[in-house]
């Protein structure tokens, strides 16, 4: 970790491919979480009456029990998010956020659970006081619970495609003949991941040709494992030309929706 602070995530593979992210600033961060704030809130009020009958009937203990439930239910469903929506809430969705692991790799749901649990440190004693004095001062603009966890929170990318087509010129994908399972690929990969990847076929004559093997058989391997393609279909086929075939299928319907 650099000692000076920076604008940006700069990661690098063992295998000689970098790439940077622009880390996000804390306007939108707080932005962020008055939009998730509002949002649980509001579904909140499906259980109101029930705390509240607690707190009545309850005494000392039904209100500790409320306050429990209300701060089970509101991390929760930051956990939630960011678990299922790969590092994003509501909020960071529409603030274009993205909360990851500050090495590159993959976010563990360890570190979703961390992170959110110290989110009440990071609190104190108002208006996120403590964390916002100890992302002024770390390189990364990391609140309490980002240090704990080892993660930081971006910007997501828009990426663009100006080297697919000659990466991919006259290429045949024998991903397209299943193209539910495209759409499902399409899902699962994030935007930084199909960055890399393009990265490395743009890049792939830069690298020694041992570092070009493990990397595309890292990134194939990876590929592979988030949907299962049937085995007639990537017969024959090396791990750099399925990671092709993976950057083709994700670029093509991008470049269609842009």
């Amino acid at each position: 970790m650099n000692a000076s602070r920076t604008a940006t995530l700069q990661i690098a593979t063992p295998e000689g491919v970098s790439f940077s992210l622009p880390l996000a600033g804390p306007f939108t961060r707080a932005v962020a979480f008055f939009i998730d704030f509002v949002a649980i809130m509001a579904a909140m009020n499906v259980i109101a009456p029930i705390l509240r009958a607690m707190q009545f009937l309850g005494g000392d203990t039904g209100v500790g029990l409320a306050i429990l439930i209300q701060f089970v239910c509101m991390e929760g469903a930051r956990m939630a998010m960011e678990l299922l929506w790969r590092g994003q809430t509501l909020g960071k969705k529409v603030m274009g956020l993205r909360v990851m692991d500050e090495s590159g790799l993959k976010l563990r749901p360890s570190q979703v659970v961390v992170r959110n649990l110290l989110r009440f440190v990071d609190m104190l004693p108002l208006f996120y006081a403590v964390g916002g004095l100890v992302a002024l001062f770390t390189p990364r603009s990391q609140r309490l619970g980002d240090l704990a966890a080892g993660t930081v929170v971006v910007r997501t990318l828009k990426t663009t495609p100006p080297d697919v087509a000659s990466v991919l010129a006259g290429k045949y994908n024998s991903l397209r003949d299943h193209p539910h399972l495209e759409a499902r690929l399409r899902q699962k990969v994030g935007p930084e991941e199909a960055q890399v990847a393009l990265n490395a076929l743009v890049r792939r004559e830069e690298l020694t040709p041992q570092a070009r093997i493990t990397l595309f058989e890292n990134l194939a391997t990876h590929f592979r494992e988030l949907v299962k393609f049937p085995e007639e279909t990537i017969h024959g086929l090396s791990d750099e030309q399925y990671v092709r075939n993976v950057v083709e299928t994700i670029f093509r319907r991008r470049k269609g929706t842009d």
